[in-house]
């Protein structure tokens, strides 16, 4: 089953091979480690090619998953799933209210401050313990809190994000 990619969210990035058996190693791009084992059917593939794989088994593993897809049987099959991303449908997700977001929804906004000035677009998300912090690659790349009092407006309809954040920090 092929889907398209407006109605996946990734979840996730199929890292390595773990052992002999086609287990793979899997960097969760999620709230919490093993968030993605909720999920009994992923979707795996790159750009506009994806696939349907059902999760025979998982579990956390230091700051990884270990998942046992099925169809992926010895250590070149797991081999070939590297650098595979992981997602899953978006109906499939909690909802959220009008103050949250998927990280992935995020990559590709195009980042502005109150002063008009335009940084450029949001390239990674990660997480700090803090706060989440946006990545934002432009003329200057900068690194930005995803908080309240940074982040004034995301509108994903119009791919854009409104921030206050000084052209100098």
């Amino acid at each position: 089953m092929n889907t398209e990619t407006e109605e996946l969210v990734i979840m996730g990035r199929i890292v390595a091979p773990y052992g002999i058996k086609g287990w793979v190693k899997v960097l969760p791009e999620t709230e919490s480690l093993d968030g993605l084992l909720d999920y009994k059917t992923w979707q795996v593939g790159k750009d506009t090619h994806w696939q349907a794989i059902k999760l025979k088994s998982g579990r956390v593993h230091n700051d990884v998953l270990l998942a046992k897809l099925e169809g992926v049987n010895d250590r070149d099959a797991a081999f070939a799933c590297k650098g595979q991303l992981v997602a899953v449908p978006r109906e499939a997700l909690p909802a959220l209210d009008e103050t949250e977001f998927y990280w992935s929804d995020l990559i590709g906004l195009a980042v502005k401050n109150q002063q008009g000035v335009d940084f450029g677009k949001v390239i990674d998300v990660f997480e700090t313990g803090a706060n989440d912090v946006i990545v934002v690659k432009g003329d200057v790349d900068r690194l930005i809190p995803f908080a309240e009092q940074t982040v004034l407006h995301v509108d994903l309809e119009q791919q854009t994000m409104l921030v206050d954040w000084g052209e100098d920090y």
